[in-house]
């Protein structure tokens, strides 16, 4: 199973490809705040690398948070519109080994359906001035 991996809460992204437990590529690159106009064209060159294309992906994992609250939310809504694109489940995990473990979860069946950030703290909002 090609399952795509993703992590986006701190400057230095990752994605990564697995064939089931297997890492098959990895990137980690500088995105900080180019994130958004970078995070596409990394994951097609990844594809692109091991000659597979989007259709190919049959999962994906996605690190959770806490972390960088525009990171997680521009990394989870990429994650969350392939999984939904794509008709293929997705597992969100907030731990070390996230990773692996959300591999593992996808191998058993499992698909959070959504992958909800974690930010690590209440969300502060701005009042209106008015």
């Amino acid at each position: 199973m090609i399952i795509l991996t993703l992590r986006t809460d701190k400057p230095e992204s990752e994605l990564a490809i697995f064939d089931d437990l297997t890492k098959l590529i990895e990137i980690k690159w500088l995105a900080n705040r180019i994130l958004a106009d970078t995070i596409h064209l990394q994951i097609k060159k990844l594809l692109d690398d091991q000659n597979l294309s989007w259709q190919d992906i049959k999962g994906v994992v996605c690190y959770r948070g806490p972390g960088s609250f525009t990171g997680l939310r521009i990394g989870l809504s990429v994650a969350n519109a392939l999984a939904y694109g794509l008709q293929i489940p997705i597992v969100g995990k907030s731990t070390a080994n996230w990773q692996i473990l959300g591999i593992k979860d996808l191998l058993n069946g499992n698909n959070d359906k959504i992958a909800l950030p974690e930010y690590g703290g209440e969300i502060k909002i701005t009042k209106p001035k008015k």
